[in-house]
């Protein structure tokens, strides 16, 4: 089937920046949106984020071939439902959400009868809200797409091509295999900057001014993370909690590991793991997902 009608419900980070990229790659496409934010929405009109800006989510998805629902995890199935009544018997329903067992049972729970894929664009800012969008988003970033078992063939190429057209690359994955590979490569490390941007803040032999003020690269870099939107990460952990739970244990006993080196004195132990580390970061770095500039909380979108 050909995408032609884009309704996205929320207009925040994800769902502006797909509706700015479709502008810019695919401005054949016709795009509606909704948000339930009434400041949202009139944000959304001033930047133009979509083509119409609707008042209520039934208008944006009434006419839609794809439906992509940028909200919370945690919110999804609630959002979906609401929508039940009002989306095409031949629409696809996709969201954006990082995990995605919890969201693939939400919307078959919500939406028996429709064609559903789960998608997540791994891509995004610690920034949120309708003027954090911008359309160069996906470029070069991956898109992972978890169509269940039996899914339709012709709307999960409909839909890989769509986000193709964004600038992203497409890859299918089992949902189980997403969350445990999101949980190592970006649940895991959000919940350490959270973990020691707190503690930093708690410390009573060190003010906060002090933390703040003598920041070095290390520490900014972690609280660029530590400032993600609260309410989309705690709704993460909560949905993706056997993955995380899984990844953290063995995340502590390497963290356990570690302290026995440094307690006894284990140089070698420390080099290798380090150097070994180090490689990782040059692999990111050739395969364009990052460049070898300094801080990474950079303000350009490049």
């Amino acid at each position: 089937m050909s995408i032609q009608n884009v309704a996205i419900i929320g207009l925040g980070l994800l769902g502006g920046s797909i509706g700015l990229a479709v502008r810019e790659h695919a401005p054949d496409v016709t795009t509606c949106g909704f948000d339930r934010d009434a400041g949202v929405r009139a944000a959304a009109r001033d930047r133009g984020l979509v083509g119409t800006v609707c008042d209520n989510a039934a208008d944006a998805v009434r006419d839609a071939d794809l439906i992509i629902l940028c909200v919370p995890v945690g919110a999804m199935e609630q959002a979906a439902s609401d929508l039940s009544q009002h989306i095409r018997p031949n629409a696809i329903v996709s969201d954006v959400g990082s995990s995605k067992q919890s969201v693939a049972e939400a919307l078959s729970r919500a939406l028996p009868d429709h064609t559903i894929i789960p998608a997540h664009p791994v891509a995004g800012t610690e920034q949120s809200g309708p003027d954090a969008g911008f359309s160069s988003l996906f470029s070069n970033r991956w898109c992972i797409l978890t169509p269940a078992d039996g899914a339709e063939k012709g709307a999960v190429q409909s839909l890989s091509d769509f986000w193709t057209k964004l600038g992203a690359n497409v890859e299918l994955m089992d949902a189980a295999h997403h969350d445990l590979v999101l949980a190592v490569t970006s649940h895991i490390p959000h919940l350490i900057a959270f973990t020691i941007v707190g503690t930093a803040s708690d410390l009573e032999e060190v003010t906060r001014s002090e933390v703040i003020k003598y920041s070095a690269g290390g520490f900014r870099d972690f609280t660029r993370i530590a400032a993600s939107d609260p309410v989309m990460w705690r709704d993460v952990f909560l949905n993706n909690k056997g993955a995380v739970l899984e990844m953290l244990g063995r995340f502590s006993e390497d963290l356990t590991a570690l302290q026995r080196a440094i307690r006894s004195g284990d140089g070698e132990t420390l080099h290798d793991l380090f150097s070994r580390t180090r490689a990782i970061r040059r692999q990111v770095i050739e395969q364009g997902q990052d460049d070898e500039r300094p801080d990474f909380g950079r303000e350009d979108h490049t």
